[in-house]
C-alpha cells in the first residue's frame, strides 16, 4: 500500500505541475500495540497488526513521499480499530496531537527535508484545536506550521474570524459528542452539528432569522440548552421574553453531565450559553428569572401570548423489587451534589447507557471507588457515536470497571444488586471497541443468533446509582392545556421527547423561526 501511494503521488504531481500543492494526511502510528498491549493484540481482529508500522518507517515513508511530490502533510495517529485516537471525543485532552506534529516538523528541520518548491516542509496540526489560546501556543512554540479544524467550523463557521477579533468568548464550542458530524454518517445522513442547527441546512434555515411580524409576549418555562437558545432567538426576532429556571443557574440537565472532567467541553458549552443569555438581555427584550418557580395560575395571570414549556424530564427509573433496602440514588443527583457518595466503596451501576458509563467513569476515575455496570441489552451506550463509545469503554475496561451486559435486575437486599445475567456463547464482549467495518453499537445481521442462558448472580454494594434514562415532563404543558394559560402552548426539548444537545437546539430553533 505504501509503495502504491507513492507512485498514486508521483501521478498526481505529473498531472497537477510542479505549483499544484499537494497535502498528505498521515497517521504516525496505529498505535494498536499501545491501545491494547499484549492480550488485546492475540484477538484474531487485530493479530495480523502486532506488527504494524512504527513511528521511524513511517517518518521514513514521509521523507520518500516528499522525494514523490508531496507538500506538505497533517498527522495524528490510530486507524479504525481504535478511532477514538483519528476521531478524538470529547473526553480526549485539548491539543491531543500536537507531540506528533512537533515530532515530525523536528524531523524535517533535522535532516533539512524540503518540500518539491524548495521550502520547508509544512507540517499541519490537527486533534482538537477548536480552542483559540491553545491553536496559537503551538503555532508560537513551533509545535506546527498551521492548524487545521473541522469539527469547530461546522460548530461555528466564523471560528477564524471571532479569533482574529478577539471575540473569543462569542465562539460556539463544539462539544465533542461527534452525534451530527460523525453519527449522522452513520445513520446514513450527511454533516449536521450537535450545536449548530444551521449546519448542513444552510439553504432552507437562513442565518439571519426574519423579524417577527407579530410582536407577542412569551414566556419560556425552564432554562436546560432548549429553553435557553429558543428564548434568545425568539428575542432577537423581537418578541419580548421572560425565561423561567427554577434553579440558580441555566444548563438543566447538562449541568450534572458536565461534571466529570473528561466532559470539559459541556462546561465550555455552558459558560458560551451563559455569555448568550446575558448579552441577549442587554440587546433585547429579555429577561431571565432565577430560583423561580411558576405555575399554571401565574402563568395565566400574566396574560401571556404564547408559553413555552422546556421543563426536561423526571426520573424513568421503574418499580424495583426491593430498592428501598439498599441505599440508592439518581446518576444525575449524583453527579450534582458528590455528598450523596457518602463512603461507599463498592458501587452498582443500573443502566449502561452513556449517563451510566460516564458516571461509571467518574466514579472510578476521579473518586476512586470500585464499580460495576448492569446494562440489560448486548452492547452498552447503544447508538452512541463509536469513537466516543470505544473511547469510554476502553478506559473503563483499563480501569477494571466490570461491564455487565444481556443481565437484568431481579431485586435488591441490603448489600446486594441480584441480576439475571444471560451466559450464552453469543452474548457479545463488551470490552470489544475495534470492529472496524461495522461498528458493535450498531445492528448486525450476520451476528449469531443470541440464546438464552440465564444465571443468577449477585452483585455486592454499598451504592446503587440508577441512570436508567428520564421519561418527558410533559406535566405542566399538560395542564396548561388544561387550563388554557395562554392562546398558544409549546412543549420543546426533553419534555416533549427525551433527547440530546442536537434535538434541544434543533427544536428550539425551529420553533423560534415561526412563533
Amino acid at each position: 500500500m505504501c509503495c502504491r501511494l507513492r507512485l498514486d503521488t508521483t501521478e498526481l504531481r505529473k498531472r497537477g505541475g510542479p505549483k499544484y500543492p499537494i497535502m498528505y494526511r498521515i497517521d504516525l502510528s496505529l498505535a494498536l500495540n499501545e491501545t491494547y498491549g499484549e492480550e488485546g493484540m492475540k484477538v484474531k481482529a487485530l493479530r495480523k497488526f502486532k506488527n504494524g508500522r512504527s513511528i521511524e518507517e513511517t517518518l521514513e515513508y514521509m521523507e520518500n513521499l516528499v522525494k514523490a511530490g508531496v507538500d506538505m502533510f497533517d498527522v495524528d495517529l490510530g486507524c479504525y480499530d481504535n478511532w477514538w485516537l483519528p476521531h478524538p471525543p470529547a473526553g480526549m485532552p485539548a491539543g491531543c496531537f500536537l507531540d506528533v506534529s512537533q515530532l515530525v516538523k523536528q524531523r524535517f528541520e533535522e535532516r533539512k527535508i524540503l518540500s518539491n518548491a524548495g521550502l520547508p516542509v509544512p507540517v499541519v496540526a490537527v486533534g482538537k484545536l477548536g480552542y483559540p489560546d491553545l491553536a496559537e501556543k503551538a503555532l508560537r512554540d513551533g509545535m506546527c506550521d498551521m492548524i487545521m479544524l473541522g469539527r469547530p467550523l461546522l460548530a461555528d463557521p466564523e471560528w477564524p474570524n471571532k479569533a482574529y477579533a478577539g471575540k473569543v468568548g462569542e465562539i460556539r464550542p463544539c462539544i465533542g459528542c461527534q452525534e451530527g458530524c460523525i453519527n449522522e454518517f452513520v445513520d446514513g445522513g450527511h454533516p449536521q452539528c450537535a450545536v449548530n442547527p444551521r449546519t448542513g441546512f444552510e439553504e432552507i434555515m437562513p442565518e439571519a432569522i426574519a423579524p417577527a411580524e407579530v410582536k407577542k409576549h412569551i414566556a419560556v418555562v425552564g432554562g436546560g440548552p432548549a429553553g435557553v437558545l429558543l428564548a434568545i432567538q425568539a428575542a432577537r426576532r423581537g418578541h419580548k421574553v421572560d425565561l423561567f429556571e427554577k434553579t440558580g443557574r441555566i444548563g438543566g440537565k447538562v449541568v450534572p453531565g458536565s461534571v466529570p472532567r473528561i466532559k470539559y467541553d459541556i462546561q465550555n458549552y455552558l459558560f458560551y450559553l451563559e455569555r448568550e443569555l446575558k448579552a441577549a438581555e442587554k440587546a433585547y427584550d429579555l429577561k431571565a428569572h432565577f430560583n423561580t418557580e411558576v405555575t399554571s395560575e401565574s402563568l395565566k395571570a400574566k396574560k401571556f401570548d404564547a408559553v413555552v414549556y422546556a421543563i426536561g424530564t423526571r426520573s424513568g427509573t421503574p418499580k424495583l423489587k426491593g430498592l428501598e433496602k439498599i441505599p440508592h440514588v439518581e446518576a444525575t443527583d449524583l453527579l450534582a451534589n458528590d455528598a450523596l457518595l457518602g463512603s461507599a466503596e463498592k458501587i452498582v451501576v443500573v443502566g449502561g447507557g452513556v449517563v451510566g458509563c460516564e458516571t461509571a467513569y467518574w466514579l472510578t476515575y476521579e473518586k476512586d471507588r470500585k464499580v460495576k455496570v448492569v446494562e440489560m441489552l448486548p452492547y452498552f451506550m447503544k447508538g452512541a457515536c463509536t469513537a466516543n463509545r470505544g473511547h469510554l469503554i476502553h478506559y473503563l475496561k483499563d480501569q477494571g470497571v466490570e461491564l455487565l451486559n444481556c443481565a437484568t435486575v431481579k431485586e435488591f437486599d441490603e448489600k446486594h444488586v441480584v441480576i439475571e445475567q444471560n451466559a450464552h456463547k453469543n452474548v457479545p464482549n463488551p470490552y470489544n471497541t475495534w470492529a472496524p467495518i461495522l461498528p458493535e453499537n450498531i445492528e448486525n445481521p450476520l451476528a449469531p443468533k443470541i440464546g438464552n442462558a440465564p444465571k443468577r448472580v449477585e452483585l455486592e454494594a454499598d451504592l446503587v446509582v440508577l441512570a436508567m434514562g428520564g421519561r418527558p415532563d410533559d406535566s405542566a404543558y399538560l395542564e396548561g392545556q388544561k387550563l388554557n394559560v395562554a392562546p398558544e402552548l409549546y412543549n420543546i426539548g426533553d419534555s416533549f421527547a427525551a433527547g440530546r444537545v442536537l434535538e434541544a437546539c434543533r427544536a428550539a430553533y425551529a420553533l423560534a423561526t415561526r412563533i
